[in-house]
């Protein structure tokens, strides 16, 4: 095939790629444990004293622990949820955000792994490092997913893309043991649809002329941004399919579902996106939070959540000074025992990523939340973020903290007259 033209005011078609892991978590994982490839393995839930057994004997491998040592979804007792699972796990028909309680009756000789999130972030950023030397036009979308701009990388047109996803789905396999899906298409709506037509390790073009074949047959739902309850409202009014709702009128669309939404709707049935692969985007926030095994009290169990506290705010300031941020709006997040959300935030007249001023203004926040109710969930955030070399010159009143990642002792917070 001849190579590109040079000419740069030469206009190529646009191809938009959505590379997505294949069930990350779990992937990850059994490069750890490749003695449970093929097996139904759950990952999800905190990591309990079961699973520190498996690593008490050092001079003992990963890989030579013996299947009986492993523990199995049917003797877990509490509320965590299920992360991810390998594909095996799937056939069962247990996936993410289940109840690992619900998902015991489905499958419960299933291994259960405790999520290891330090892990992951260390595999998505290998695996992103190598799509940005090959394809630098990447829009990072989380720990495992990107888009990345085909367009005028060398081997973007050729096959419609698909010369270029295989030379990146191979030196991935080659550098890091896992795999992934691509899909290639011109827009990003297209791309993440078409990601999902070939899992595991697969690859799928989408062009233009593809849409009324390859697009059109599916459900509404497969639409990025479709969800249940817009999808529930199709469905009353017998449109199931994307085919369905693109032979509705403009008109029609913006009396059941208002402009904004009726336009959108109509744009994405016809494969209309004009969104930019964005190449960076500053965060909003910082945040940390967990779901407790067990209902938890700020009296009975004060020393519980003091510790779970001081280990949240350790954790934010380590993920502020590894991302290169500072903040300073300091807030808290907690979920009663009846589900009934509060958040608080204080606003400091500094950039921080010290924990232990944000161990001290998170503590502040919850002097002003009802702490009478047992808790289920407590989350630590730091939004109104700045860079932190942009901080250092920034002409505060105040001088920015210094980043500290939590190896300093902090004291504990009287919060109303309690040690938390």
């Amino acid at each position: 095939m001849p190579p590109l033209p040079s000419n740069p005011a030469v206009i190529r078609p646009r191809r938009i790629a959505h590379l997505d892991m294949d069930a990350f978590y779990a992937s990850v994982e059994l490069l750890r444990y490749p003695q449970l490839k093929g097996l139904p393995v759950v990952i999800g839930g905190g990591r309990r004293s079961v699973d520190d057994a498996l690593l008490a004997q050092p001079e003992r491998p990963l890989h030579k622990i013996p299947l009986r040592d492993f523990p199995r979804l049917e003797s877990y007792t509490g509320r965590g949820v299920i992360t991810t699972a390998t594909y095996a796990a799937r056939q069962f028909g247990v996936g993410s955000a289940m109840g690992l309680m619900k998902a015991a009756k489905l499958c419960p000789q299933a291994i259960l792994l405790p999520v290891d999130f330090a892990e992951y972030r260390r595999y998505s950023r290998a695996f992103k490092d190598i799509i940005l030397d090959i394809a630098p036009l990447m829009e990072d979308r989380g720990v495992d997913e990107v888009y990345i701009d085909f367009t005028d990388v060398p081997g973007g047109q050729r096959e419609g893309g698909r010369v270029l996803a295989r030379l990146l789905q191979k030196t991935i396999f080659q550098q890091t043991g896992l795999t992934c899906s691509v899909g290639v298409a011109p827009n990003k709506l297209l791309a993440k649809m078409a990601s999902e037509f070939n899992k595991p390790n697969g690859i799928a073009i989408v062009l233009k002329e593809d849409l009324q074949d390859k697009i059109w047959p599916l459900a509404c739902r497969k639409i990025n941004g479709i969800g249940p309850k817009t999808d529930e409202k199709l469905q009353s009014l017998g449109i199931t399919t994307i085919g369905e709702l693109a032979q509705q009128d403009l008109d029609w669309l913006i009396d059941h579902f208002g402009p904004k939404t009726g336009v959108w709707l109509h744009e994405a049935s016809h494969g209309r996106d004009d969104r930019p692969v964005v190449l960076e985007s500053e965060p909003v926030s910082m945040s940390r939070e967990t779901t407790f095994e067990r209902d938890l009290h700020a009296v009975r169990d004060k020393a519980e959540l003091g510790a779970i506290f001081t280990q949240l705010c350790q954790q934010v300031a380590a993920d502020l000074a590894r991302k290169g941020y500072v903040g300073k709006t300091i807030g808290v997040k907690l979920r009663y025992d009846d589900f009934k959300a509060v958040t608080r935030d204080q606003t400091l007249d500094h950039y921080t990523a010290d924990a232990a001023e944000i161990r001290q203004m998170a503590g502040q926040c919850l002097k002003r939340v009802p702490l009478a109710k047992r808790l289920r969930l407590l989350g630590v955030r730091v939004a109104s973020l700045m860079r932190l070399d942009e901080a250092q010159v920034h002409k505060e009143n105040k001088p920015v903290a210094p980043i500290d990642k939590g190896e300093k002792a902090i004291d504990s917070i009287v919060i109303e007259g309690q040690l938390f």
